[in-house]
């Protein structure tokens, strides 16, 4: 699985593509009786190397998440559990439901039940612990305090055998009582970046000795909350029960049902039951005549308590917004009548402007008159149903009239599409309303702002990254009550919204706001839990505006028809789509930087600076890290004197997954490395962070949503063939603009992955959610 299917971070054969931040360990291995008693001798494998993976990850461990094995059973639990049958183990899963259901009902303060009402309960994978740095309390930790709590939880990891260098992570997550916590529960541990289960089981047995078991209650409530956290990078924000106790049977645990009990308990994972319909309830043997049939989820407390925020935010949204109405315009006689008092009015003001008091008094009136706020700009149908008329497209006008009506609004289509909810925002801000745009990345926001008719403006187009806009970097700002000053939202790229982030985004908006959301369904998922867009376009609780405005050239043919699951070849007079063929990863390497090089700006004018190298993931044989050392030996040979990277070197700045921002390299020094970005501006990473950073002329498509490039080579290494997906290949085509070179050596599963493994799916609540909240009217 890679997150071309499904958001997650990225792989094939690969490290995890998480931008340089925690990397995703994406598959837990079925582990050894060994390793599950703890004999992994240690758990000094459980740091990170200096690419930011998992340091006892190996390639192949990384391959078979790739392929979708995970400590879950790749996704379900095993057809017969151990011991037992099919039909056994399905009635285990379902008693343990209903055992969990009526934790949930009566278990302590009901705080499981619902994530409207949760238990104050510590991260998944954690036991309780105090907050971080005294915060949240009047309690004030001082330097020498949090350094005391670094050195003894150093020390305490390394009794265990884990790195010292986890206790920043430790002290972080448990606060100054972090070597205590690690201590008592040294399965705690798992709560760290990058550390497995192997990894925990190491440090336990080298806290506790032969007291360390598989059979240990603190190690299985722990991998419950561990495994939830390994399928939100996956990009679920919730698990079927049946999957979670697959993953513990795995992992070693010999009463998979007492661990998630214990856990709902504690309130490590939340429980949830759903009544499946349509499909789901088929395949679940459900009879019209019978009850519906239904599952149980569970969920870490975060992802469920935001799922449930932006649920109520966007019922929130509906349900207060007002629609303008029309002024009704005067009568000839009312106009007479009205221009008699206006008369009458001017000579009583006239006859009193000779007292000079009365003066003061008028003048003092008109200005508490104009000092007085404005009603908010409210445009009637007759003002919208103008405007509509008046859009550059049939596909434009429809999404104006959408957005007239109602408070919450999608719109589909490709890059070409996007003049469309441009002329919406040009359209509202002509009407009077507060009308301001979020796209992804900077350079969408260029990309947007250039559009007609915002560029023909003569102010500034009222166009800010999302993260710009909730950060108050940039855009209307905000209202005395939070929120943000605005009347209409148009997000760009939303699909790439996760549910945490949407669930901030919706928080951000008053009552009766009007809030459209555009983006590509085609395109990849979201880089953490919950697929937002696709499940609002599935719920139906309001208009969606599909545009008929289709991406034009080759390219655009190329990538609609991977759309509908067809990889067919077309026809490209001027050389904008060329599809090489390549024995291996290591022919395919060298024709990628070949092209990048050489052919492309020899043959087609476009430099090698406006041209991107695109794979599936890091590692592997043609992952971003050989890619880039092949690209950086043609175009920049140096020796990497700062962190190993040298002026001139293109970077990949990703703070976090599914954000990434390009940058070069002007020069290095004991303060850090010194970056400047296509905007002009610049900034110092501290040598510290340096190795966070990757070369930038390979990235994975992941890192590469939400802007584009002239030229784009896209590599299809032979070991990401179990990888690839419908989503992924469309996502990756569409990033050229002129030209698309496609180099794949993996034969005939490219097109075997375009017409038949659309996209990975994900497991998520919102749609459920919505069902028993909004009206399903659309």
């Amino acid at each position: 699985m890679t997150d071309a299917e499904n958001g997650a971070p990225e792989e094939s054969s690969v490290s995890p593509d998480t931008g340089g931040a925690v990397p995703a360990q994406a598959s837990a291995e079925p582990v050894p009786a060994d390793a599950a008693a703890g004999t992994d001798g240690g758990a000094g494998a459980a740091g990170t190397d200096g690419d930011g993976d998992a340091g006892a990850g190996s390639e192949a461990d990384a391959g078979r998440a790739a392929d979708g094995e995970s400590a879950a059973g790749a996704g379900a639990p095993d057809a017969a559990g151990p011991g037992g049958g099919a039909a056994d183990r399905a009635a285990a899963v379902a008693a343990l439901a209903e055992r969990v259901r009526s934790v949930g009902r009566s278990g302590p303060g009901d705080a499981a039940s619902s994530a409207s009402s949760p238990a104050s309960a510590p991260e998944a994978g954690a036991a309780p612990a105090g907050p971080a740095d005294g915060a949240g309390t009047d309690r004030v930790v001082t330097d020498e305090q949090r350094a005391q709590a670094l050195r003894a939880t150093a020390e305490v990891l390394g009794a265990g055998g884990a790195p010292a260098e986890l206790a920043t992570a430790a002290v972080s997550l448990f606060g100054d009582g972090a070597a205590e916590q690690l201590r008592e529960d040294p399965w705690a541990v798992l709560s760290l970046p990058n550390v497995r289960p192997e990894h925990a089981d190491g440090f336990a047995r080298g806290l506790l000795g032969p007291a360390a078991g598989p059979a240990d209650p603190r190690r299985a409530q722990a991998l419950v909350g561990w495994l939830l956290e390994q399928a939100a990078l996956r990009g679920h924000s919730a698990l079927e029960i049946g999957e979670v106790t697959a993953g513990l049977e795995r992992l070693g645990v010999p009463d998979s049902a007492a661990a998630v009990q214990a856990a709902v308990l504690d309130g490590r994972a939340m429980p949830f039951q759903e009544e499946l319909t349509g499909a789901e309830a088929h395949a679940a043997g459900g009879d019209d005549e019978d009850e519906p049939p239904t599952r149980t989820l569970l969920a870490l407390e975060r992802l469920a308590l935001a799922e449930e925020s932006l649920a109520d935010g966007l019922v929130r949204l509906i349900s207060t917004f007002v629609p303008g109405e029309d002024r009704e315009e005067p009568t000839e006689e009312a106009s007479a009548e009205e221009a008699s008092v206006e008369e009458a009015s001017a000579e009583a003001a006239s006859a009193d402007a000779a007292d000079e008091n009365a003066a003061d008094g008028a003048e003092d009136a008109e200005a508490a008159a104009e000092a007085a706020p404005q009603a908010p700009a409210a445009p009637g149908p007759a003002a919208w149903e103008a405007a509509a008329g008046a859009a550059p497209s049939s596909s434009a006008a429809a999404l104006v009239r959408a957005a007239a009506g109602s408070a919450l609004v999608l719109h589909t289509g490709g890059e070409a599409a996007r003049a469309e909810p441009a002329a919406l925002l040009a359209t509202a801000t002509g009407l009077g309303l507060r009308a301001w745009a979020a796209t992804w990345t900077d350079h969408g926001r260029a990309a947007f702002a250039a559009l007609a008719p915002l560029a023909d403006a003569p102010a500034p187009a009222p166009v800010a990254t999302l993260a710009e806009l909730l950060a108050g970097a940039a855009g209307p700002g905000r209202s005395p009550d939070g929120t943000l000053a605005l009347d209409l939202l148009v997000v760009l790229d939303a699909p790439l919204l996760d549910v945490e982030l949407a669930a901030t985004l919706l928080e951000s908006l008053a009552d009766g706001t009007r809030l459209v959301l555009s983006g590509d369904p085609g395109q990849l998922w979201s880089a953490g839990p919950g697929r937002f867009f696709a499940d609002l376009l599935t719920a139906k609780v309001c208009p969606a505006v599909a545009s008929r405005t289709p991406d034009f050239g080759p390219i655009g043919e190329l990538v609609s028809g991977v759309g509908i699951g067809e990889l067919q070849p077309v026809e490209a007079p001027d050389k904008e789509v060329v599809i090489l063929s390549a024995k291996d990863s290591g022919e395919a390497v060298h024709r990628a930087v070949q092209l990048l090089t050489d052919s492309i700006p020899r043959a087609l004018g476009i430099p090698s600076e406006q041209v991107v190298l695109l794979t599936p993931g890091h590692g592997g044989g043609a992952g971003t890290r050989v890619l880039n050392a092949a690209a950086k030996a043609r175009l920049n040979p140096g020796p990497g004197r700062f962190a190993g990277f040298d002026p001139g070197d293109r970077v990949a700045d990703s703070p976090a997954p599914g954000h990434t921002r390009l940058a070069r390299v002007v020069d290095g020094d004991a303060a850090g490395l010194h970056l400047e970005y296509p905007d002009g501006t610049r900034r110092t990473v501290a040598p510290a962070d340096a190795r966070k950073l990757r070369h930038g002329w390979a990235l994975t498509v992941h890192q590469a949503v939400g802007r584009h490039w002239p030229g784009a080579v896209v590599v299809v290494p032979e070991d990401a063939a179990a990888a690839l997906s419908r989503q992924w290949v469309y996502t990756a085509f569409g990033r050229g603009e002129r030209h698309l070179s496609v180099v794949h050596a993996a034969g005939p599963a490219l097109p075997q992955a375009v017409a038949e493994r659309p996209a990975a799916p994900r497991t998520t609540r919102l749609r459920a959610i919505l069902a028993e909240n909004a009206a399903q009217e659309y």
